[in-house]
């Protein structure tokens, strides 16, 4: 396995994998940040994945970088520690409707496909979460078919609704909070994929997945009072890696 350690500054290091996008590379990521996680090292502070690498944030009273830097190398070589087989998947509802899909014309007279076309291709399988970033809770999803494939617009827009979900060139992906952006809007979900009020603030982590499911707008509004209430989970299934 190819890798190497990167110092940033006295309290984190990073750990630089192939430097590619690919599902096997980002595999290689997750798995040891999930193996950093259950070995519980102590100083380590926070952990970030990213396509290809992770940076690992420490208390250098607490640990040195040398140290911690072997106790990685050794959870990196030991075969004996597996990736683990299987990731959760969440299930997420959205609703194409034309009030929230304001760049569904662009992307069927992009794609040539019909509107219906891209709701199935969009809702067909599920989407890995390579990374989180740009704005908190967004997540970088691979694995778009194709025949989606659409360039972001030409002039960003000032404000995006929170809860929007788009697709930037060969990505989708669902705006957590209102922001500017520039990704093609084909629809809107009601769950609250970034909730500041919670504990655990954001939805999912690196390494799950996104299925979404298409709505009507009656749904979306039943759903969305759930939200409101606190009454709303979205289902969550797995799939074998």
């Amino acid at each position: 396995m190819i890798y190497s350690f990167l110092q940033n500054g006295d309290s984190a290091v990073t750990i630089q994998f192939e430097n590619e996008i690919s599902k096997e590379v980002n595999r290689r990521v997750t798995g040891l940040c999930n193996r950093i996680e259950a070995k519980g090292i102590n100083g380590v502070i926070e952990l970030v994945p990213t396509f290809a690498s992770l940076t690992v944030f420490y208390d250098c009273t607490v640990i040195t970088s040398k140290k911690l830097k072997k106790k990685i190398k050794a959870l990196i070589d030991d075969r004996e520690n597996t990736v683990k087989s299987t990731a959760k998947v969440w299930n997420i509802p959205v609703c194409y409707d034309d009030e929230f899909a304001l760049d569904m014309k662009n992307v069927c007279e992009h794609t040539s496909l019909e509107r219906e076309e891209v709701i199935r291709l969009h809702t067909s399988k599920p989407y890995l979460i390579y990374m989180l970033g740009f704005l908190p809770g967004f997540a970088y999803l691979g694995g778009m078919d194709e025949r989606l494939f659409t360039p972001r617009l030409k002039t960003p827009r000032l404000e995006i609704f929170e809860g929007a979900v788009g697709i930037g060139s060969e990505q989708t992906g669902i705006y957590p909070i209102a922001s500017p952006g520039g990704w093609q809007l084909i629809g809107k979900t009601p769950v609250k994929v970034f909730d500041k009020s919670k504990e655990s603030p954001i939805l999912y982590k690196a390494g799950d997945y996104i299925k979404f499911f298409s709505i009507d707008k009656a749904e979306f509004t039943e759903i969305e009072k759930q939200v409101e209430n606190g009454a709303y989970t979205p289902t969550v299934s797995e799939v074998e890696l």
